[in-house]
């Protein structure tokens, strides 16, 4: 095992190209309140600073999806507001939701996401794959709606320096608040869209292979294992947690995958999504990758992949939700109150900034 300590100053290096293998370690679940309220949890991982903030995007804000040698995509007008996290400081969304409570984010399939190259008779109808989660959440309230018209658009290539000249290499989770879910993912250059009974996502593989791998732990329990009488001896566990052995613990996307099941299935449900929401909350810091923890060699330099931020988004109560890497804090956004003061046109809100810390010394 090699946990040497590096120079976390390599960071810096902000705009040079990684692999897509350092941009792969994103967490996504939801659970559901007694109150029918469906609160959705995801973690933002990346190789080098993702530079997100706010986004608001009101309803009737026309949008443009720019291809590759100047081409024009498809042209639309939002039916819905947006609320969401854009990424690298472009006029794109990563993560979020509408003002009809539906929620929408990207999460990387590097390796296996394909897209075909586009062309002059189609590029009307041609999207970059970057901008399909505005797309989806501007234009659709429910999932049901989604299954009926995702493939009225084609993702095509449209490569993007900051990863390395590759296409967006990302798959879809879409879910409601009736808690319907479904993933999308482009493979072999056309889209194909799976159910999505658990409403976890990870990264790659496939989103089938992963269903199928959860087959290993179908020994897991949250209950923990009773004691043992042997010949003469009984055995007792050690502690807490025996249930939950062998769930495995590393930060590749299997197994995130299979704890996210686990953790979400096993999660008490509260009367309300508003209590709902911090528990989210709670779980998703079981997925935080510390700085330095996953380090990637590219040439001369390290790249380091972190959980630079996690979103929960409250379907029921129209909130969106968000703590980054510099700020713990929670800070929200309500969905309607910010699209009402945008009125028109896309709005920003700039999440950079320190932790706030409260002096409790005296409170007494």
């Amino acid at each position: 095992m090699n946990l040497k300590k590096t120079t976390l100053g390599l960071i810096a290096v902000a705009v040079t190209t990684i692999g897509m293998s350092t941009a792969s370690a994103c967490t996504a679940l939801h659970l559901k309140a007694q109150d029918d309220g469906i609160v959705v949890g995801r973690t933002m991982e990346f190789g080098l600073d993702v530079k997100s903030d706010a986004v608001i995007v009101p309803a009737g804000t026309e949008l443009l999806s720019s291809l590759p040698k100047e081409a024009n995509g498809i042209k639309y007008t939002t039916k819905y507001g947006v609320v969401g996290l854009n990424f690298m400081g472009k006029n794109m969304i990563v993560d979020g939701m509408n003002e009809k409570g539906m929620y929408v984010g990207a999460l990387y399939l590097p390796g296996y996401a394909s897209y075909p190259k586009v062309k002059a008779e189609t590029s009307s109808k041609s999207m970059a794959p970057e901008d399909y989660v505005v797309w989806l959440l501007g234009n659709f309230s429910s999932v049901e709606e989604i299954k009926k018209n995702y493939n009225n658009v084609i993702l095509v290539q449209n490569p993007q320096k900051e990863i390395g000249g590759e296409s967006f290499p990302g798959h879809f989770l879409i879910t409601d608040k009736s808690g319907a879910s479904i993933v999308i993912e482009p493979l072999d250059n056309a889209l194909k869209i799976y159910e999505n009974p658990l409403g976890v996502l990870t990264n790659s593989p496939t989103f089938d292979w992963h269903m199928i791998n959860l087959s290993n732990y179908v020994n897991l329990s949250a209950t923990n294992v009773p004691k043992i009488d042997l010949t003469g001896k009984t055995i007792n566990s050690f502690g807490q947690g025996s249930g939950l052995v062998g769930i495995p613990g590393d930060f590749t996307p299997p197994s995130r995958f299979v704890r996210a099941v686990a953790f979400a299935q096993s999660a008490i449900t509260l009367p309300t999504a508003n209590e709902t929401m911090p528990q989210v909350f709670h779980i998703m810091n079981s997925f935080d990758i510390p700085l330095g923890s996953i380090q990637e060699k590219a040439g001369d330099k390290i790249h380091y992949d972190y959980t630079q931020w996690t979103s929960v988004a409250d379907l029921k109560n129209l909130s969106y939700s968000v703590k980054t890497y510099d700020n713990q804090s929670i800070r929200k956004i309500d969905v309607k109150k910010a699209l009402d003061a945008a009125k028109s046109g896309v709005k920003v809100i700039k999440l950079k900034s320190e932790q706030a810390i409260e002096d409790i010394s005296t409170n007494f």
